[in-house]
């Protein structure tokens, strides 16, 4: 059976197989995310300086996914195909980094494993989304946008609840003479395994098409090799952009920087707001850690659950539509954290954050990927990513500032005003052009 593209209609287990690498892949993120900050902090650095050490992820990225997206589309080999080759070298690398990260004794260390860490997770993750434009057709690709969003819910899921399930199982939780807890060591080492054992996977059971036109294709690869070309190819994308992508440039800037600020002092608003303390090596500042490892592992519970019905109501109504709300709902539960006090009653926000996430991980890709031209959908993933890394660079260097000076020091007051840009994320969706919805053709 084919599909309208002509690309054969996948099972639901060849989906499985070609999504399950993003469950490793978001180990990786997810303790990046849940525990980064209070690993700088433990090491004794200083609150307000935590956005600038942040700013390695988004940098990273910047630099490595356009060039892994133009490599990978120039790409292919008989046995490895075209994107596995870069799963794979960025698994071994990420593993590698997610076992050095909290071996580190300064905050110099920590920053430079982060930058290593960071742009690993990259060489692995951009193809997986080009992955997805490459095997599948229109009628598909929501589907397998929805698959990578659900394995990457579980996947922080699991790996956010990593040091509070050490700490039940009797692992020492607190920061002995300022080392890294044994509670993140252990999640570290874990989610070093499960990153490479789970792209592994992907890279063994998932097959790739080779080009209709070898001869077409190797004639290309010999006319466009070389750094001055690929450059230029790299550096003249921008200015031929599709529409949409350009649309929804403005959606994804507000969006990440509401992400960025939540990832960044969740743990310290939640150590400051509920737990009365904003000490590093307190026990009561390493206890909000582990809670806040929890609370990310609901709202990515709530985004894999998510992720299967968020297609089901686009097609009742528009992607558009259903990421405008997603992104509301998300916002204004953000915005509501400074309101509570309890910690059972901290889970209920993120529901909503949870429901923006699935959202997120699901529409903009997949509207993006009905304007792509497929011969260049790695280049142009890569792309769009710079649309997730510039909004994250100016959280980096202004949130420390207007934490500081704007919200006295207060970071909780910084989670409200990512809410609000979630929220004015949301509005902006109802500018975006969707080649999938019948109004826009």
């Amino acid at each position: 059976m084919q599909s309208s593209s002509s690309k054969p209609i996948l099972s639901f287990w060849q989906l499985w197989n070609m999504s399950l690498g993003f469950l490793g892949i978001q180990f990786g993120f997810a303790l990046q995310n849940a525990n980064v900050s209070r690993i700088f902090s433990t090491l004794g650095a200083n609150p307000d300086d935590l956005p600038l050490f942040w700013l390695a992820p988004p940098v990273t990225g910047l630099l490595v996914q356009p060039i892994i997206g133009y490599l990978s589309d120039n790409t292919w080999h008989p046995t490895w195909g075209r994107r596995r080759p870069f799963f794979f070298v960025g698994a071994l690398l990420a593993s590698i980094a997610l076992f050095l990260m909290p071996n580190s004794t300064a905050v110099w260390m920590a920053a430079i494993v982060l930058w290593l860490l960071d742009g690993a997770i990259n060489v692995s993750m951009e193809p997986f989304r080009a992955f997805v434009g490459d095997k599948l057709g229109p009628s598909q690709q929501t589907a397998g946008f929805a698959m990578q969003t659900f394995f990457i819910g579980w996947g922080a899921v699991i790996a956010s609840l990593l040091p509070t399930i050490f700490t039940h199982l009797g692992v020492s939780n607190v920061p002995v003479g300022g080392a890294i807890p044994d509670t993140v060591r252990y999640s570290f080492y874990s989610g070093g395994a499960i990153y490479f054992l789970a792209v592994l996977w992907t890279v063994l059971t998932a097959k790739e098409t080779p080009p209709d036109d070898m001869e077409a294709f190797r004639a290309e690869q010999r006319r466009t090799k070389g750094l001055g070309h690929a450059l230029k190819e790299i550096l003249g994308g921008f200015v031929r952009m599709p529409k949409t992508m350009v649309q929804l440039a403005a959606v994804q800037f507000f969006t990440w920087i509401a992400l960025f600020a939540m990832w960044i002092y969740t743990t310290n608003a939640i150590g400051e707001n509920v737990f009365g303390t904003t000490d590093a090596q307190s026990a009561a500042f390493q206890s909000a850690g582990n809670h806040v490892g929890v609370m990310f592992a609901v709202y990515s519970g709530v985004s894999a659950l998510a992720a299967f019905i968020l297609p089901i109501l686009a097609r009742m109504t528009s992607r558009k539509f259903v990421h405008m709300s997603c992104l509301t709902i998300g916002g204004i539960s953000l915005f509501s954290i400074y309101a509570i006090h309890d910690l059972n009653m901290l889970f209920v926000p993120m529901i909503g954050v949870g429901i923006a996430w699935a959202s997120i991980l699901t529409m903009p890709y997949a509207i993006l990927a009905g304007a792509l031209p497929a011969k260049r959908m790695g280049y142009y993933m890569g792309v769009f990513n710079f649309f997730i890394v510039i909004p994250q660079i100016v959280s980096g260097l202004l949130l420390g500032y207007v934490t500081k000076y704007w919200f006295g020091g207060h970071p909780v007051k910084t989670l409200m005003l990512g809410g609000v840009c979630m929220v004015m994320a949301g509005a902006l969706t109802l500018a975006v052009r969707d080649n999938a919805d019948p109004v826009a053709r």
